[in-house]
């Protein structure tokens, strides 16, 4: 096939140049019909194939490899014909001598792949949703971090929701759901699911798959079905898959510079209601969805834990402070993705922020308060004064330092007024108290008192009939005249 550029060199040459074909095929060395060829091409020159190679060996067995690929039709898939397997049988039985890439090479053509071969989906309004987990780079307090997306996309309007999560674990797929759903203020009727390890703990037979005890239970709490796709086939739900770069493409760019990641998903859930609202299928899909159920979903894994002699239970390798009442014993923790909830049965005992990483320690001093009243030196390295605002370490540095034992004694003092008043109302108090010089419990208990106490009332107005009366003040001796006689005496 002659190159494009000779084409345009040819075409100059002979119309604006007035070459010779004879020319013009000597100067590039090849032939006159392919320069005539040329000069009849008009825009790209195209290849085309005027009829099919001739295949005198393969060809007579045509009709019989057809013939063969028709009768798989219906059979199971592992028991079909293979290219290999037909030439071997066109050996064996018609004495073909031909090589098997040839075979390989018809049979290829004869039997399209119906894998590759994809049919556009649609749904009803209400019927499906897609669900899918992606990644984004965003800025969260100064740092850049990798954070993970959570996107549920309805296949009907096309409506999206989007929320960012710091891990890619059960606890935040649920979470997931459960705040879709509320933000849809209603449930489709099927969610779509690659195979992820969150939902599916063994991919079975067909479509069947072993799912998560919690993805069960969250199917049941919503009553909606499950659906995943074959293995390495994202394409059948590909409008999840777009919808996870449509988010980063549209609502991650630039890259969003936020203080938490509170922040960054109240920006998310502006930007798809806004896009939310400009889908004009989206009414008639809202009315199709189900109602959400009266309570919503605990988007939680349960775990039973023991508290130990420190009064700490460890989860995922972090630990997290308990009440002195249950140490030693069994308790409930509630993983959230963002919390941790300590339960003995329905009561909650202590809550703690999530802790990212491992071997982190999250401690209330308050759980620890009863023993350092019987154990006053262990303030002097207590961890749990560590989340404490500085002004706390600091007051205890200088009563340390300044009154040793009696010191240790006088911080516990202090501490225990957390039983009583909040953190930020004390921290405010030592701060008063060191400017004054008067870093005592009790002093810190006055301040807090004062701090609590009903604004001094205003002047009262006199009335202009009184204000020019005038009282005198010297001596209790004018009041004698409103004595009755003999009273008092």
């Amino acid at each position: 096939m002659i190159k494009v550029q000779d084409v345009e060199f040819i075409r100059k040459k002979f119309h604006q140049d007035g070459w010779k074909i004879r020319e013009i095929a000597r100067k590039l060395g090849i032939h006159r019909k392919t320069v005539r060829r040329a000069l009849r091409t008009e825009g790209v020159p195209q290849y085309r194939l005027s009829r099919d190679r001739s295949r005198p060996v393969l060809g007579p067995y045509e009709g019989v490899i057809q013939t063969w690929l028709r009768e798989d039709e219906g059979k199971p898939r592992k028991q079909r014909h293979t290219a290999k397997r037909i030439h071997d049988r066109l050996v064996e039985e018609h004495g073909y001598a031909g090589s098997e890439s040839s075979v390989r090479k018809l049979v290829a053509r004869l039997r399209p792949r119906l894998e590759d071969v994809f049919v556009p989906l649609s749904a009803e309004p209400g019927a499906m949703a897609q669900v899918d987990w992606g990644t984004a780079t965003v800025v969260l307090g100064g740092e850049e971090r990798t954070v993970h997306l959570f996107v549920l996309r309805l296949r009907a309007s096309g409506v999206v929701f989007a929320r960012a999560y710091l891990r890619e674990s059960l606890e935040c797929f649920l979470d997931g759901h459960r705040e879709a759903f509320e933000w849809l203020e209603g449930v489709p009727g099927q969610c779509v699911y690659d195979n992820l390890k969150t939902a599916v703990l063994r991919i079975l037979a067909g479509p069947d798959r072993m799912e998560t005890a919690m993805m069960s239970a969250l199917r049941s709490h919503y009553l909606f079905d499950s659906a995943y796709c074959r293995p390495r086939k994202g394409n059948e739900k590909g409008s999840v898959e777009n919808g996870v770069g449509y988010v980063r493409r549209n609502a991650l760019v630039p890259v969003p510079d936020c203080r938490d990641l509170a922040e960054l998903n109240e920006r998310l859930l502006a930007w798809c209601a806004r896009d939310r609202a400009r889908r004009t299928l989206w009414g008639p899909e809202k009315a199709a969805l189900a109602p959400l159920p009266p309570t919503p979903f605990a988007s939680c894994l349960p775990r039973m834990v023991t508290v130990s002699s420190q009064l700490l239970v460890s989860i995922e390798t972090n630990r997290y402070s308990v009440p002195l009442s249950h140490r030693g014993q069994k308790v409930l923790a509630r993983v959230y993705p963002d919390r941790v909830e300590i339960a003995d049965r329905e009561r909650v005992l202590a809550t703690h922020a999530r802790l990212e990483g491992k071997n982190g320690l999250q401690a209330d001093i308050r759980h620890y308060l009863p023993v350092l009243a019987h154990k006053p030196r262990a303030v002097t390295q207590a961890a749990a004064l560590h989340p404490l605002p500085a002004v706390f370490r600091e007051v205890r540095d200088h009563l340390v330092r300044t009154r040793r034992r009696e010191g240790w004694r006088e911080m516990v003092s202090i501490l225990l007024l957390l039983l009583e008043y909040p953190q930020e109302e004390i921290e405010h108090a030592l701060v008063r108290a060191r400017e004054a010089s008067l870093v005592r419990a009790d002093t810190i208990r006055q301040f807090l008192l004062l701090n609590r106490a009903p604004p001094a009332p205003p002047p009262a107005r006199v009335p202009s009939a009184l204000q020019g009366v005038r009282v005198p003040f010297d001596t209790p001796a004018h009041f004698d005249a409103l004595l009755v006689p003999g009273a008092g005496r």
